[in-house]
Order: structure tokens, then sequence, then C-alpha cells
């Protein structure tokens, strides 16, 4: 199952580009043997200034056809990382072949991609910087490959 995270924006050389890459080339080798990967950013901009309405038409045209949609959200459900980990790979054994991670601009999503996304997941009730949402979930995509490999990386 390919896994797209659709995000408002461009992150520059730095501390979070390394960790997303980082993570997103271990979700890649850890995700494999259970039908999960390639991991992919697919970062959108609105030169335009069109605010979140023309990021969530970005962000829609990057939506594959068929594609489960979860999109990150502060009211959205939160989940431990087994639970995150199991709903990975019940897509994947369910025949998906595509499941993209949305993440708004600063002002966050508009509601009717809220409405259109299949899961709204949260990092918890706190707000956090886009950009580093991005590292997040590549960290808890590696941690959930990490946890359906048996791997010792998750210690819960």
């Amino acid at each position: 199952m390919r896994i797209s995270i659709a995000a408002v924006g461009r992150l520059r050389k730095g501390p979070e580009l390394e960790l997303v890459n980082d993570y997103l080339k271990r979700f890649d080798r850890a995700g494999r043997p259970n039908g999960l990967g390639p991991a992919r950013i697919l970062e959108l901009e609105d030169r335009k200034g069109g605010g979140r309405e023309a990021e969530a038409v970005l962000l829609a045209g990057a939506i594959p056809d068929g594609a489960i949609v979860a999109a990150l959200d502060e009211r959205g459900k939160t989940r431990s990382s087994p639970q995150f980990a199991t709903l990975l790979q019940e897509h994947a054994d369910d025949g998906v072949r595509d499941l993209v991670f949305l993440i708004g601009g600063a002002d966050g999503l508009t509601q009717e991609l809220r409405q259109r996304a299949d899961h709204l997941l949260s990092f918890g009730p706190m707000v956090w910087p886009h950009m580093l949402a991005r590292v997040m979930l590549s960290e808890q995509l590696y941690r959930a490959a990490s946890i359906l490999a048996g791997s010792p990386y998750h210690r819960a």
C-alpha cells in the first residue's frame, strides 16, 4: 500500500527535513514485508495566497482515485501507536492501494476536506506546527511498521 503525505508548504533544508527523510526511509524498509510502502511527501504551495480554500483545492488534487484519506486535525481521534499500526495493516490487508495523509497549512483544513476524510487523526489536544506534524507522522509510520514487524523499536 502506497503512502502519501500531502502537506501544505515546503520544508527547507534543516533538521525537520532530515528527520522526515530518515523516518520515511526506515518506514520503507520496515514496512515492505507487511505490504506497506513506499512512502512519499507531496509538498503543495498556494503561490497566489488564496488561503485555506485554495490549499484545500491543492490537497484534494493530491488524493489518488480510490485512496483512503486520513486528515490530521486537532479535532480528530487520538490513537495509540499500536492502534495506528493496526489501522495501517487493516487497510493493507483489505487491498487498499493508496493511503494519503493530509496536513493543512497554518489555518488547518476546510470542513469539506475533514468531511471527505475516512479518518480524522489527532496528535492530541495541543496544536502542532504543520512542519513538525510531518516529522511526527513520519516517525509514527516508521513506528507502526516496526510494531508490525515485531521490532524492539516500540517499547510499550
